[in-house]
């Protein structure tokens, strides 16, 4: 394999983790955004059903899994950045497949924190700032991918 080849190889294999990034971070948001609108849709029947205020904040759970689609559109310029600074070498191509993995998952499981959280606030009309804490600490492991796998491509 020539020099030219590899280095092609390279930039080509440092796009595929780019892309992966976004696709497996956007893949999380979806499934977290499914599961706590599923459930918030579930939980406003309740209210309906029991003549109950139906607490519009429960849209502000289902929302919240979308930033770790920010976050992996964020490392993927980055890595894109460090791949064509470095004309694809040095550059270790799983990094953006292990980054958007990290973020899908706690994307998901955030949405179903958020499904829980929607179930009690609608259930008892309490909690509101309890439950964001939770989905926050959940939220720290993307910023930490984030920012970690960001500096480390610099």
């Amino acid at each position: 394999m020539t020099p030219e080849m590899l280095n092609e190889f390279f930039m080509s294999m440092g796009k595929l983790s780019a892309a992966l990034t976004i696709c497996l971070s956007a893949i999380g948001s979806s499934l977290g955004t499914g599961a706590a609108g599923m459930a918030a849709a579930g939980a406003w029947k309740k209210c309906y059903m029991q003549s109950k205020i139906a607490p519009f904040m429960l849209v502000a759970f289902v929302g919240l899994p979308l930033t770790q689609t920010i976050y992996g559109m964020i490392v993927m310029n980055a890595i894109i950045r460090s791949v064509e600074q470095n004309d694809g070498a040095a550059f270790i191509p799983i990094a953006g497949l292990f980054a958007g993995a990290a973020m899908g998952l706690a994307s998901w499981l955030k949405g179903k924190a958020g499904a829980g959280a929607a179930d009690a606030l609608a259930e008892t009309g309490r909690g509101f700032i309890n439950y964001l804490m939770i989905l926050g600490v959940i939220e720290t492991v993307s910023l930490f991918v984030m920012v970690f796998v960001t500096k480390t491509l610099v």
